[in-house]
């Protein structure tokens, strides 16, 4: 990016960004936000290494960049409702995430980003994945782009694939709303209201079928469209230490934590920013 107050390293080809010579925990000025963001929407995900953000702190910068919101199923820390434990456990065997999936498409406005910050990670092992899902819609043929452009998909917050990620965390921090079905109809293709990309909006996580059409029927392409949206040229790798910090463009990114540090954990801390409905 020229002229921005710090130094981008883009990681993958496809998408992702590392940010060096920033602090986030200091006060920024509005002109670094504006270059962050912008660095984001380039990028789709970008990352900073070694930072010190109190709660506090982590709240205050997700706030220079959009509206906190709660998530639907799982308390808040003590004092920011806004910020959730993202925890795996030495004698737990499944982890928060382990799923391609982009957040909460189940809520009728899912959220524009979410933040994630590395509290405790394992030696090796929990990277997390991101794949680019305007590449994803733009390597379809015309064909496909033009059946798709008819199409809504219904996600579920109950699909097997998602819930069953979150079991733990609900068993021990879930909220009120944790076993309410939430259910949401998106475009299968939304334009990003920002850059005016068009991006493939489906999911494995949570994406069941299309509007109109039985499961069933949707099975197929939605199964040839969950593997398509993840192809290796779409995708990077981050690798995780303590003090980093992501933050990923929900409208237009996917992402899938790895679970390969059985008998270790890992302590993350997320935020999700509010979007808009999905056009």
């Amino acid at each position: 990016m020229r002229n921005a107050p710090f130094e981008v390293r883009p990681i993958a080809g496809a998408l992702g960004a590392e940010l060096h010579g920033v602090d986030l925990a200091r006060d920024l000025a509005d002109a670094t936000v504006g270059a962050i963001r912008q660095a984001l929407l380039d990028h789709l995900v970008i990352f900073f290494r070694d930072q010190e953000l109190s709660p506090e702190r982590f709240l205050s910068l997700a706030r220079r960049f959009g509206t906190a919101i709660e998530y639907p199923f799982v308390k808040g820390i003590d004092g920011f409702p806004e910020i959730i434990n993202v925890t795996k456990l030495e004698h737990e065997t499944i982890n928060f995430g382990g799923v391609w999936h982009s957040d909460t498409t189940y809520l009728e406005e899912p959220p524009m980003a979410t933040l994630l910050v590395a509290r405790e990670v394992p030696d090796a092992g929990g990277d997390t994945l991101f794949a680019n899902q305007y590449l994803a819609y733009e390597t379809l043929s015309e064909k496909l782009r033009g059946l798709l452009a008819g199409l809504r998909g219904v996600s579920s917050s109950a699909k097997a694939d998602a819930s069953r990620t979150r079991e733990d965390r609900i068993r021990t921090d879930g909220s009120a709303a944790a076993r309410k079905l939430l259910v949401a109809e998106h475009p299968a293709v939304r334009t990003h209201p920002e850059t005016g990309r068009k991006a493939l909006y489906v999911n494995r996580a949570h994406t069941v079928g299309f509007a109109g059409m039985t499961e069933e029927e949707s099975a197929p392409l939605l199964e040839y469209l969950f593997r398509h949206q993840i192809r290796p040229e779409f995708t990077c790798r981050f690798r995780w230490t303590a003090g980093a910090l992501a933050i990923w463009d929900n409208r237009c990114a996917q992402h899938y934590a790895v679970n390969d540090y059985a008998g270790r954990r890992r302590i993350m801390q997320r935020i999700t920013l509010a979007g808009d409905r999905p056009n």
